[in-house]
């Protein structure tokens, strides 16, 4: 399979690449990113194939329809680092919590984050590439809390890689932090930064697309690639989750086979809905894809109007940080496959330039014809999170959104699955404060404190962060990005 460029050639790049040179240079022409020529067929016949696989089966399977030019023996590496995950039988449970919906539960990995699910088997798959080239990396990657602990953990003393990861400073929890600045790994430089996770993402395409970054890397022997969800290597693995969840409401007699569903997912970067989207193309049963916002709530504006504007926009705190992004990625691929690269070049390029675009009517009808958005206000997702511990289920609070987003945006009395991108440990002030009221200044006061009201203990890797070290200690602002990083290499 190749990867062809969403803002169309610019005469400087080649037209189509394979997979590996996709992942490792991951930023083509015109600012534009890689996205499939073609796309494999995954419909009822592979389906039934693997309604008993388990989640290493199928992912295997899905890589292989993929047709990349990574060796056997690689994804095999990569693939195995699911057996670290809390059940390597079923790293992704799916729960019930209603009749009718239903939670993919991402996050239990290394890090308790969705992220896992990509990153772990990415980080081998790169450096293994890299190595097998005989060339040296610079991994870059920034975080609104969970890209960066997932990145930091699978590149750590990796062969031929060196990470930087930018976060915001005050933009993510005390968790999210501690598992960065603890990170004491050679090859990993974590930076925090004075601005929101859009400065940090803005700096990161400035950079991948900077020929003079790139050349003074060049004069270091090093190349420049990215962990972020413009790497369509952490696209690919995404995919595989959305179908496997849906092979276990099958196995679970929640649906029968061919039966429809709603993929109900936080929007964030777009990668997650992403993953949805291609399985959806590829021939999973999908009603529709609904998306849930914060207060950040630009994609839903999007989805229900056609217009992305963020010249009055600034990014809004929330309780699901996550999610307090703008500009996310992942749209320019859903329009690439819709509209074509010269319409996605024009967009994507007003947005750049003036903050804002309108799509037409037409287009817009497209678009809502798979999406349908709603946003939660932090107050709603505090109930939702009360509610659904009431009935017996603890969810974080950007689960939370997907809550609301069930009630409002379904058109049809069809079983809902919702994804769980983060275990309750990554955000437990918010949620100890909506299960007692009290407002814990610290994690690790409001952790103890849903341990004990439900019953559970805290996991010694979230648990063992408050004693470790804090090794990485560097603040710059947003415009010292880039010498920063020249200083760590």
């Amino acid at each position: 399979m190749h990867f062809i460029e969403t803002r169309g050639n610019d005469g400087q790049h080649p037209k189509r690449v394979s997979f590996s040179v996709a992942i490792l240079v991951p930023i083509a022409s015109f600012g534009g990113i890689y996205s499939p020529e073609v796309l494999p067929d995954l419909g009822e016949t592979f389906l039934q194939s693997h309604i008993n696989s388990n989640y290493k089966t199928l992912a295997r399977a899905v890589l292989t329809a993929f047709e990349i030019d990574v060796h056997t023996d690689i994804i095999e590496q990569a693939l195995a680092l699911y057996d670290a995950f809390d059940d390597n039988n079923n790293p992704v449970p799916v729960v019930k919590v209603k009749d009718d919906l239903y939670v993919s539960e991402l996050w239990h990995g290394p890090t308790r984050a969705f992220k896992d699910m990509a990153l772990q088997p990415f980080g081998t798959v790169l450096s293994s590439i890299a190595q097998n080239r005989n060339e040296h990396y610079l991994i870059l990657a920034a975080t609104s809390g969970d890209t960066g602990p997932a990145a930091l953990e699978t590149f750590k003393n990796k062969a031929n890689v060196q990470v930087v990861c930018m976060y915001p400073v005050g933009g993510t929890s005390d968790v999210q932090r501690l598992q960065m600045v603890t990170e004491d790994a050679k090859n990993l430089r974590v930076i925090g930064v004075n601005g929101n996770f859009d400065d940090t993402q803005n700096a990161l395409k400035h950079l991948l697309s900077s020929k003079a970054f790139k050349d003074t890397l060049k004069e270091k022997n090093i190349l420049l690639s990215a962990a972020n969800s413009v790497n369509f290597g952490r696209i690919i693995f995404q995919t595989i989750y959305h179908i496997h969840s849906y092979l276990e409401l099958v196995r679970q007699n929640a649906i029968q086979s061919g039966d429809k569903i709603y993929l109900n997912v936080p929007s964030g970067n777009f990668g997650n809905a992403l993953g949805g989207y291609y399985a959806m193309k590829m021939g999973l049963p999908v009603e529709k894809i609904l998306i849930a916002s914060n207060n950040n709530n630009i994609l839903t504006q999007l989805i229900n109007t056609g217009a992305y504007d963020l010249r009055t926009s600034d990014v809004i705190p929330t309780t699901s940080p996550a999610m307090d992004i703008l500009k996310s990625s992942n749209i320019e691929r859903i329009f690439f496959d819709l509209f074509g690269s010269e319409r996605t070049k024009e967009l994507m390029l007003q947005l750049d330039n003036e903050q804002h675009y309108q799509i037409s009517d037409s287009e817009l009808k497209q678009l809502q014809s798979i999406f349908s958005a709603d946003f939660c206000n932090d107050d709603e997702g505090k109930q939702y999170i009360k509610d659904a511990f009431s009935n017996g289920y603890l969810m974080d609070p950007h689960t939370a959104t997907c809550f609301k987003v069930y009630e409002t945006c379904r058109e049809k009395s069809l079983v809902t699955m919702v994804y769980s991108t983060a275990e309750w440990t990554k955000f437990s002030p918010v949620i100890a404060n909506a299960l007692t009221g009290e407002e814990d200044a610290h994690d690790i006061d409001a952790l103890k404190s849903i341990a004990n009201e439900a019953g559970i203990e805290i996991p010694a890797i979230i648990s063992d962060l408050f004693d470790k070290e804090i090794t990485q200690t560097t603040v710059i602002e947003k415009n010292e990005i880039e010498k920063e990083i020249l200083s760590f290499l």
